[in-house]
């Protein structure tokens, strides 16, 4: 006759006419990623990066880098913001972030789509070292996790537009890396990644080959008394004239960050269809045939 064992080691019965609470799982936000920073699950992981990973990039990607010189002035751990257009930006960045850090760093990952069911996680956390990030809000979980890290010396690579690219243009930053950086007065680097959008932009699920550009900026650090709304918004500014550093010179991207006048990353504000001109040769029409769109 088997014995049924009672409370603690079943849960407490309901008392009568309370509503029992829905049973948690622990995925999303509430997944535990302390086993991927142990030693076996790095050790895994760093061959992978080094091999496969660093491979495939250089196959699909051919990745040019620019300053990683700039993080001289880096003595510690950091958080390294990027604009998003791929999910082959994680692996580029993965394989194009210099020593110390890159094998101290996590990723800060959408917890609703990475963490989503216990294969993804485990997936999610072994190879890319990610950690669930609640893009809707600034979770209080996530923020502390990161923070954690942080204190124990782990750097953290963050997308602070949530999600992305849906049409080849960015989308504002969110205020979660700043928010984070000013709570650990940490220093942040910002990254900006071009051509990855033509390899495996949203919606496509073959890659294609594509040249590529990781620009590394100067760190920022958030000023006394600054808001995380503020610093996101900066952090945006630095992002946006790293773009046009890639696509001019220094000089110019200088001139015009001086100036106020580098592009956005959002582009301008008009139809979707004129959005997708306005792209030039990173649209979806031009890499079929070469078209000069108009200037708008």
């Amino acid at each position: 006759m088997a014995v049924r064992l009672g409370f603690p080691w079943r849960p407490a019965p309901v008392p009568p006419g309370v509503e029992p609470p829905e049973p948690t799982r622990q995925l999303e936000a509430e997944y535990d990623t302390a086993w991927a920073r142990r030693f076996p699950a790095r050790l895994i992981r760093a061959s992978l990066l080094e091999t496969v990973m660093r491979f495939v990039m250089f196959v699909l990607a051919s990745p040019k880098r620019k300053g990683t010189d700039r993080l001289n002035t880096v003595d510690g751990p950091a958080i390294f913001v990027a604009n998003h257009h791929s999910h082959a930006d994680t692996p580029l960045l993965l394989t194009s972030i210099p020593e110390p850090w890159r094998h101290r760093v996590v990723v800060g990952a959408a917890a609703d789509y990475f963490f989503s069911t216990y294969l993804n996680s485990a997936l999610a956390a072994l190879l890319i070292n990610a950690i669930p990030i609640e893009r809707t809000k600034v979770g209080r979980k996530s923020a502390n996790l990161a923070a954690e890290l942080l204190d124990e010396g782990w750097s953290v690579l963050i997308f602070p537009e949530g999600g992305r690219s849906p049409d080849g243009w960015g989308q504002p930053f969110r205020g979660g890396a700043a928010y984070l950086a000013i709570r650990c007065n940490v220093p942040v680097v910002p990254v900006h990644i071009a051509g990855t959008d033509r390899i495996l932009r949203k919606g496509r699920f073959l890659p294609s080959r594509s040249n590529t550009t990781v620009t590394f900026g100067d760190p920022l650090l958030a000023s006394d008394g600054e808001h995380a709304r503020g610093f996101a918004s900066r952090l945006e500014a630095a992002v946006a004239s790293l773009g046009h550093e890639a696509a001019s010179d220094w000089w110019q991207a200088r001139q015009h960050a001086h100036a106020g006048t580098s592009p956005g990353l959002t582009g301008p504000d008009i139809g979707a269809w004129r959005r997708i001109w306005a792209l030039g040769d990173r649209g979806k029409k031009s890499r079929r045939r070469k078209v000069l769109w108009p200037e708008l």
